[in-house]
């Protein structure tokens, strides 16, 4: 496994984040826009991943190099509890206790994200929706805290604008759902934010809103505490 360069918390500097199984980036990229400095980190090569990145098994990744960042933020592979897999009868690993045994043991503050079919495993997860960030989307993601952070569930507006049928064309007035082999691409990367993404992307992503505010409630968690950042 490649060892990144400098990997040590660096004290007046950017907090150092490490992105893992970041995929192509959306979180990453909320978290470079809050103000880390950012490292992803995922079994496969991710050309379009915008920011550092080493490819490696991102769970040994953590056990091996976590506890020199300041912040982790985990995405383990959605696929064993995404409707879309369940309907076609596919079949994958549940990462999720084994990256929440890694996390806890770097001793470092850490968020892990999932997908509704997936909250029942989280501990007591928080909930956030598009809309309560602005965007015109719903696309609901799941968050479990540990290492000493911890969020609070914002509110949730009302799902008033009607939904497009899952993976199907977004008719005027609808918001879309941007999952399986959807079409219109273009317009994805527009409402999510994500304009470096290609479909397999943007399908898997979390919106980069999402980490932003994540990241910035992280950083104001250490302001308060007289923690330099």
């Amino acid at each position: 496994m490649a060892q990144p360069t400098d990997n040590r918390p660096r004290s007046g500097l950017r907090p150092r984040l490490l992105d893992a199984f970041c995929c192509q980036g959306g979180a990453g990229m909320g978290y470079h826009q809050a103000g880390f400095d950012v490292t992803g980190v995922d079994k496969d090569a991710q050309p379009r991943y915008p920011l550092a990145f080493y490819q490696a098994d991102a769970i040994e990744f953590i056990g091996e190099f976590g506890a020199g960042f300041d912040f982790i933020h985990a995405s383990p592979p959605c696929q064993h509890d995404s409707d879309c897999q369940r309907i076609q009868s596919n079949t994958h690993p549940d990462l999720i206790g084994p990256t929440r045994e890694a996390l806890n043991a770097t001793g470092r503050p850490w968020v892990m994200e999932n997908v509704r079919g997936a909250a029942a495993k989280l501990h007591s997860p928080v909930m956030l929706c598009g809309t309560m960030l602005g965007l015109k989307t719903y696309r609901h993601r799941y968050l479990e805290t540990g290492g000493g952070f911890a969020l609070t569930q914002p509110e949730h507006p009302a799902h008033t604008v009607p939904q497009a049928k899952m993976g199907r064309p977004v008719p005027p007035g609808h918001f879309g759902q941007y999952v399986g082999n959807f079409s219109g691409v273009q317009q994805a990367r527009d409402v999510l934010g994500v304009a470096w993404m290609n479909r397999d992307g943007i399908r898997e992503c979390i919106p980069p809103a999402y980490a932003e505010w994540i990241g910035r409630t992280y950083l104001g968690s250490r302001e308060a505490l007289g923690v330099a950042a």
